[in-house]
């Protein structure tokens, strides 16, 4: 600190006395001995950043200043009688008061309670070429206690065995496929330990992402680059985007989210502002093949009736009408030859025992060389239905034996719209290849 310069008032005698008595004035009055030794104990236990702060409240600019014995001497000479709060108040206030803020406060309290129940998967399988185990690296995350985790279908793909760690390599599982979802990247593994090893698992909590609305602010727990236990955070930029899955399929309804996602964050969480998962983290969009800014996760929803399924029979169930459908390319250029617009899907067969042909639908027959086209339906469930796909999507997402509500042109006549209640069942129960 620069040593206190006289303020020069001019002279009250020939003696200087004028003089001596300004400058006395402007020295500091020095605290008591006892007080200095009180405050020099009180703050030689701060930080350095804590020094700053208690400095900073008194107006004093500490930026230049980095050792704490100096520090701690600018505090000292702060300290003079009636200016501010005691020091032992404001190092109470200090150490209650960490240097972040509120918002930063719920976010670390998150990632501490959320953290533990990320997964780093590592797999092994088939030997390569050269002989070594082919193996990858991914993120999970614990689904409940009986030591199921959930992750995407392409970080177990091709695998023979798999280690699953948490808590930063403390808890360590081997772990087997339960099943998978192929057409909608998702796969359940069964953790192998014994009851006290389970005990330690803490499962995620559930959110709803039904109710995500864009702008809310979400975060990224997982493994990037084999880094465990990382976390992102973003909002969601986007809902409703449709991602192509390794099937070859596309995943409905994914969330686009900014949070940044990159090789290895697959399977892990997506976590709400309350530490619910809301998505699985699955895919980015990305030239350098990095983070851009563009990540998609899997709605929890579409993830809880898939794990709920593969839980309970090691598998999914795929509903179905009992009908086959005409290639959408075959009957766009079918529409083009014979001049009729044709927007929606042609049903091609509805084989007898099954809940299409019970319920009255009509397939496309030939007669002589000449087709005679079968119903078109146009809507299921409310929603149009123009591709095969989108009939596809709806069935695969209604309950086990509930009704699906279609609306179809009899014998694609416009004049002849109809609504018809078809039954969804397992399709492994129909003795006929059929689909939707």
């Amino acid at each position: 600190m620069a040593p206190i310069r006289p303020r020069f008032v001019g002279l009250a005698s020939s003696r200087g006395f004028g003089l001596v008595a300004a400058c006395r004035a402007a020295r500091p009055v020095p605290p008591a001995r006892g007080a200095l030794t009180l405050a020099r104990r009180a703050a030689a236990s701060l930080s350095a950043a804590e020094l700053k702060r208690l400095l900073a409240e008194r107006g004093i600019d500490a930026r230049d200043c980095h050792d704490p014995d100096e520090l701690v001497e600018r505090l000292q000479r702060a300290l003079a009688p009636g200016a501010g709060a005691p020091l032992s108040a404001s190092v109470a206030a200090i150490r209650a008061a960490p240097l972040i803020t509120d918002s930063e406060r719920t976010m670390v309290e998150l990632f501490r309670r959320c953290a533990p129940s990320v997964a780093f998967i590592q797999t092994l399988g088939p030997a390569g070429a050269r002989g070594g185990a082919q193996g990858g690296t991914g993120s999970g995350f614990c689904w409940d206690q009986d030591g199921h985790v959930v992750t995407n279908y392409h970080v177990v793909r091709g695998m023979e065995r798999a280690r699953v760690s948490f808590r930063a390599g403390t808890l360590v599982f081997d772990a087997v496929l339960v099943g998978a979802e192929v057409d909608k990247d998702i796969a359940v593994l069964k953790l192998a330990g014994d009851a006290d090893q389970l005990a330690a698992l803490a499962p995620l909590s559930v959110g709803c992402s039904a109710a995500l609305v864009v702008g809310q602010s979400v975060c990224a727990i997982g493994n990037p680059f084999g880094l465990d236990g990382t976390l992102t955070t973003g909002v969601v930029s986007a809902l409703g985007r449709d991602l192509m899955g390794v099937g070859g399929r596309p995943i409905r309804q994914c969330i686009q989210t900014d949070a940044a996602i990159n090789p290895g964050n697959s399977g892990g969480p997506l976590l709400n502002s309350a530490g619910e998962v809301i998505g699985v983290n699955t895919a980015i969009f990305s030239p350098s093949g990095a983070s851009a800014g563009i990540g998609f996760a899997i709605p929890i929803d579409t993830t809880r009736r898939i794990v709920t399924q593969i839980v309970a029979h090691g598998r999914t169930l795929r509903p179905t009408l009992g009908i086959t459908v005409a290639d959408d390319a075959w009957l766009r250029n079918l529409a083009v030859g014979i001049g009729k617009t044709l927007t929606g899907v042609l049903v091609m067969d509805a084989p007898e025992g099954t809940p299409a042909h019970a319920a009255g639908i009509n397939g496309t027959t030939r007669n002589y060389g000449r087709i005679e086209l079968g119903d078109l339906i146009v809507s299921a469930n409310g929603h149009a239905v123009r591709t095969s796909e989108d009939l596809l999507s709806i069935v695969e997402e209604v309950p086990l034996n509930s009704r699906v509500e279609l609306v179809v042109l009899r014998r694609c006549d416009e004049r002849r719209r109809e609504k018809v209640g078809v039954l969804a069942v397992d399709r492994t129960h129909l003795q006929v290849g059929v689909k939707p």
